[in-house]
């Protein structure tokens, strides 16, 4: 009995531990991105501006060789869902690799820098332990997809779907 209530126990603490979250930290909220343009935003603002859209996040880098090979799928998924917003946000490590890369693949969205690198303040506010990294939110801002990678396409696809 003690060993079945161990079990429980401890894929309880494991399920939680994963639990999808549905909203944003305010730690992530407010820490700030910049944009192309050289201004600096927090991420609440930059979410604000999308209110009443679904938002496909992807957090990336030019240097992330598997983040380059799910550009096409994301790519496709953007052709069959203009409506949707999509924000990519780098975590190259100066702004230059981060604006050529952007060029170089042709990422249509919006486009955010971390300034502090992966393992930063905004990295740690969104438990990012990889990249590629999906996020899907929907019209009322609620998480729906926290944590999906490069093999969670059709995932994010039929959620998209779903939220139309």
């Amino acid at each position: 009995m003690k060993k079945i209530f161990a079990i429980l126990l401890a894929s309880l603490g494991f399920s939680c531990s994963n639990a999808q979250k549905t909203a944003f930290s305010e730690s992530a909220l407010n820490e700030k991105l910049l944009s192309v343009n050289d201004g600096e935003l927090y991420f609440k603002e930059i979410l604000k501006k999308h209110n009443g859209k679904t938002v496909v996040i992807e957090f990336w880098a030019s240097w992330c060789g598997d983040c380059v090979k799910a550009m096409p799928k994301i790519k496709e998924i953007q052709e069959q869902n203009p409506e949707v917003v999509y924000l990519f946000i780098s975590f190259d490590k100066t702004t230059e690799k981060w604006k050529e890369g952007m060029e170089k693949h042709e990422l249509k969205g919006f486009h955010y820098l971390a300034l502090d690198g992966m393992k930063g303040k905004f990295g740690s506010a969104v438990d990012l332990d990889w990249i590629p990294r999906y996020m899907v939110i929907d019209k009322s801002g609620k998480i729906v997809i926290y944590r999906a990678i490069e093999t969670d396409f059709e995932e994010i696809a039929k959620t998209i779907q779903l939220l139309k």
